[in-house]
């Protein structure tokens, strides 16, 4: 594998930066996450982070943005998930902001979001589409190959929704031609899909991180019988399995984030890492969700406490782009493809 200067994990990435991100994103309430009420998109928190070159922070420099990498980029977004900050930080710089430079096309300070249309031009749950101004679309071409065009979010269909943490989304339908947008090989576009998917494990690990923060909290301070109740083995129990799972899944994620961010790496490879990083989030999604809310008992179910500012998102993220069990099965099927000669390699990278 490639060696790059740059820092390819969240833990090598520059402490001061970190508490930038954080002192920035706490700046601003948490975002609501009542289901029935949505997610408001907060302006003036996106307004910040854009000045401070936070919104477009993979960007090129040339481009505005502000020429930093995965590792930094997955610290902006573990930082968000952690302080329940609700923001299409992914969609516009990883995503949309990405493929638009890699099609050659320019990129401004305008909101957006992406979709990969399929054969009938429509894309179901496109990530913010009710509040970006513009959507980055792509779609299978008539001659087998993509085409990539940058269109206002005016001139799409669009049905909006929200997923499960109220956040919002939409269903777009597209009128294109192949004389509309530029072409682009099919590369690009399950690149693209695997950074999206790399994307939610990364929230993912970011919301388990902060839940078992505030269950080990509440396990601690919360006293029953004369003790805490983090002293009964029972609870110590669902502790230590919340802890076990939240910790593999930061480590897949790592990995993953290590692999995206290597140059011109094989994308076998990168899809293999990025299956691995969403089976295990997905997996440790269900159980410290579970097991949390068993922890905290009823207060841990009201909107008054903050777990479901975290507990909600794991489980809308862990559904998009691919369900665990998709995932499941592209980590199964690269094992069988390697054979047992192989398997080791194809672990250890």
């Amino acid at each position: 594998m490639t060696t790059i200067d740059t820092p390819v994990s969240i833990a090598e990435v520059d402490p001061d930066l970190i508490a930038t991100m954080r002192e920035v994103l706490s700046s601003s309430a948490p975002t609501p996450r009542d289901p029935d009420t949505g997610v408001e998109f907060d302006q003036a928190l996106w307004d910040q982070l854009d000045e401070l070159g936070l919104a477009r922070l993979t960007g090129s420099e040339e481009s505005g943005g502000s020429g930093a990498g995965w590792a930094e980029s997955a610290a902006l977004l573990t930082q968000a998930a952690s302080l329940a900050v609700a923001l299409p930080l992914a969609e516009h710089d990883l995503l949309a902001g990405w493929l638009l430079t890699s099609a050659g096309l320019p990129v401004d300070a305008d909101l957006r979001s992406v979709a990969v249309l399929d054969a009938d031009g429509s894309a179901r749950a496109v990530p913010w589409a009710p509040v970006v101004s513009r959507i980055v679309l792509a779609w299978p071409a008539g001659d087998g190959g993509w085409r990539v065009a940058d269109v206002p979010a005016t001139s799409v269909k669009l049905t909006a929704d929200t997923n499960l943490a109220g956040e919002p989304r939409g269903e777009i339908t597209a009128t294109l031609d192949d004389s509309e947008g530029v072409p682009v090989p099919e590369d690009l576009i399950r690149r693209l899909q695997l950074r999206a998917a790399l994307v939610r494990a990364v929230q993912v690990a970011g919301a388990l991180e902060r839940t078992l923060d505030l269950v080990t909290e509440h396990v601690t301070t919360r006293v029953q019988f004369g003790r805490p109740i983090g002293k009964f083995q029972a609870v110590q129990h669902l502790v230590a399995d919340i802890a076990a799972e939240t910790s593999l899944a930061r480590a897949a994620v790592d990995a993953a984030v290590r692999t995206v961010a290597t140059p011109d790496v094989d994308l076998a490879e990168l899809r293999f890492r990025v299956a691995v990083a969403r089976s295990c989030a997905g997996h440790a999604a269900s159980v410290v969700v579970r097991n949390s809310h068993q922890a905290l008992g009823a207060i841990g179910t009201t909107l008054e406490h903050d777990l479901h500012r975290f507990t909600l998102p794991a489980l809308a993220w862990r559904a998009e782009y691919g369900s665990t069990a998709s995932w499941d099965r592209v980590v199964a099927d690269s094992a069988l493809s390697v054979g047992s000669d192989g398997l080791w390699e194809l672990i250890a990278g």
